[in-house]
């Protein structure tokens, strides 16, 4: 038996065709990464879900605290918020109506001159009923424009 060949042609070999098909190892290597990428992405997704779980449940015990409304007090000589650990400053003085230009509801008269005058507001004691009262204020200090020293007032006492 006699084949003719043409002169440029090139023969493929069974085993030169053999080699382009990927091997049986690569296959399973292929399949391999893609199950060890997809565990991956399925461990980070439960990650993510128990840290956003985690976090909501410290966020709504924050939340209760937070709406939780203070404890007032009211006596014949005392008035506000009990817990005075969130009140960073206090004075004493003669508790005047009015403010300065805008700051301030009232201005407690403190020795030392007009210096050491502090202006007062509050959103949780009626302090007109305390004017003209010497007394001590407790409550957390503010930037003022005008007023050297700008308070709001969470507790108030009575001194005399």
């Amino acid at each position: 038996m006699y084949m003719a060949f043409a002169p440029n042609a090139t023969v493929e070999s069974p085993r030169s065709s053999l080699s382009s098909m990927p091997s049986v190892s690569r296959v399973g290597e292929k399949q391999t990464m893609r199950r060890v990428a997809v565990g991956v992405y399925v461990a980070l997704v439960f990650l993510g879900l128990g840290t956003g779980y985690l976090l909501s449940r410290n966020t709504k015990l924050a939340s209760k605290e937070a709406t939780e409304a203070p404890k007032m007090v009211k006596t014949d000589k005392i008035e506000g918020i009990a817990d005075t650990k969130n009140f960073k400053d206090s004075a004493e003085g003669t508790l005047e109506k009015g403010g300065m230009n805008g700051e301030g509801t009232h201005k407690l008269v403190r020795e030392g001159g007009p210096s050491q005058t502090a202006y007062l507001v509050s959103s949780v004691i009626d302090m007109d009923s305390y004017a003209g009262k010497k007394v001590k204020v407790w409550g957390e200090t503010f930037a003022a424009k005008k007023a050297a020293w700008l308070m709001d007032v969470g507790k108030i006492e009575i001194l005399e």
